[in-house]
């Protein structure tokens, strides 16, 4: 009896999906075409067991849950945007295999960006540096071999 209590106590309810993204907006899929989108939208949806693995190809028990819940909303009329929206809202967008280009996103976008473009342009930069010191270093060389404290050392270097 206590078992039964407990296991009853436990489950936890899928909340539903209207609550959140509200009606079905599409046609109910059904068939080999059910099939087809329910593996295209899982595959869009990462597993947050695995994490480097889409929900599609996750051997995981989370993720073949996640896989029924995408067929059970195709069949009854959502759309994937909705069905998208339902993961993200009870997931976060870390569920998003490709996550969308806002907030704090937009900067894992454009950081590397960023960080490509200025290295490029220190390495022109340090390039061009280093073409013109060659031709200012003869010069240099003659000036200093114009001071009398530099000759008077390699006078005493070449006695040696």
């Amino acid at each position: 009896m206590i078992t039964f209590l407990l296991l009853a106590l436990l489950q936890v309810k899928v909340p539903d999906p209207s609550q959140f993204v509200g009606p079905p907006k599409g046609a109910p899929v059904a068939g080999a075409a059910l099939e087809q989108r329910t593996y295209e939208i899982a595959s869009l949806l990462r597993c947050p067991v695995c994490q480097g693995m889409s929900v599609a190809d996750s051997p995981s028990t989370v993720a073949q849950d996640m896989k029924a819940q995408v067929h059970d909303l195709l069949a009854r009329g959502y759309t994937q945007e909705q069905i998208l929206g339902y993961f993200e809202h009870s997931y976060g967008q870390f569920v998003l295999l490709k996550p969308k280009f806002r907030g704090v996103n937009t900067l894992v976008w454009i950081l590397p960006i960023f960080v490509l473009v200025v290295g490029a342009v220190v390495v022109i930069g340090t390039a061009r540096r280093l073409e013109k010191e060659p031709a200012e270093q003869p010069e240099a060389q003659a000036a200093a071999s114009d001071d009398p404290y530099l000759a008077r050392v390699r006078e005493l270097m070449e006695k040696q």
